[in-house]
């Protein structure tokens, strides 16, 4: 007559297959349900009609990632007002030809773009268990990407506007948008203190216009900066929405100082006194080294900002 098994060896193995299931869809399926989050916000000078902006955001492209070009590339359909797209777009040393075919169809769309560290540097391997004892640490010894090439392409063929440390403003659809932003603040290339002044570079700013502020990393120092200069509207990348999530829980880590349950969507955030909103992607994209998303689908956004009441 056989032994019954041990209690505990049958949950082990119940633990295990459970383990092995999530892992087969992580990395197998969840990483390719792409999606388009829609979100709607009061943002707006009253009396404007509503801005649509496609928020699109760590990518990670490597050449071979056929089926996130094609969907990225696709999302020209949607037919935004403005592009923002808050880094960390190459995740290759060849990374510029997926960020090509990715954005090549949003030429003429008017849109803006700040840089996360791998816009800079291609990525290395990492214990992926480290994330959970706080934000990534900076690699003595890393490749350089050709920074230069991406910034050509999308200033010079797309027609879009680099926000690294600086401001701008732009016609969209015949109305005016001002727009501030910094580098990547996960690597402190904020330069926070110079904001100011390029602010002042665009002139009187009416009531009426909006003001929008990007960033790739959403660290607290940046958003109380942009809350205090004014910005209406803030916008953010780089947590991946946690990436790996806890059903019904959600993220569990940020990688910056956000508050975790702020790490993916939109939300506000509040200081001296002033109330934003702020809309941190998850980002539709994972590095080379950790090929996995659970209970957090790759994302763009559809930010719809209407008129305050």
């Amino acid at each position: 007559m056989p032994r019954p098994t041990h209690p505990a060896l049958i949950a082990l193995g119940a633990v295990g297959a459970v383990g092995a299931a999530a892992a087969v869809w992580g990395i197998g399926i969840e990483r390719y349900l792409f999606t388009v989050r829609h979100a709607t916000a009061a943002a707006l000078p009253p009396g404007s009609r509503p801005l649509r902006i496609l928020h699109v955001s760590d990518a990670h492209l490597a050449p071979w990632q056929h089926r996130k070009q094609r969907w990225l590339a696709s999302l020209a359909a949607l037919r935004p007002d403005l592009v923002v797209n808050t880094g960390d777009n190459m995740g290759h040393r060849d990374g510029l030809i997926g960020v090509r075919a990715s954005f090549a169809p949003f030429a003429g769309v008017p849109g803006v773009f700040v840089h996360g560290s791998n816009d800079v540097f291609a990525p290395t391997p990492r214990n992926p268990l480290k994330y959970f004892m706080g934000p990534s640490s900076v690699r003595r010894e890393e490749e350089r990407l050709d920074t230069d090439a991406m910034d050509a392409f999308l200033s010079d063929e797309l027609g879009w506007t680099s926000l690294n440390n600086a401001a701008a403003t732009l016609d969209v659809g015949g109305r005016r948008i001002d727009l501030f932003g910094v580098s990547d603040a996960h690597r402190d290339w904020d330069e926070l203190d110079t904001l100011p002044d390029a602010l002042q570079t665009l002139g009187t700013h009416p009531a009426d216009v909006p003001l929008l502020g990007v960033t790739h990393a959403p660290y607290q120092r940046v958003l109380n900066a942009f809350t205090g200069l004014g910005a209406d509207t803030i916008l953010g990348g780089h947590t991946h929405g946690g990436q790996v999530c806890i059903p019904g829980v959600g993220a569990i880590v940020a990688n910056c100082d956000i508050p975790v349950k702020q790490a993916k969507g939109l939300s506000t955030w509040s200081y001296e006194g002033r109330t934003v909103p702020l809309n941190v992607s998850a980002g539709c994209g994972h590095s080379i080294y950790a090929p996995v998303r659970f209970a957090c689908r790759p994302e763009a956004t559809l930010l719809t900002l209407v008129a305050q009441a």
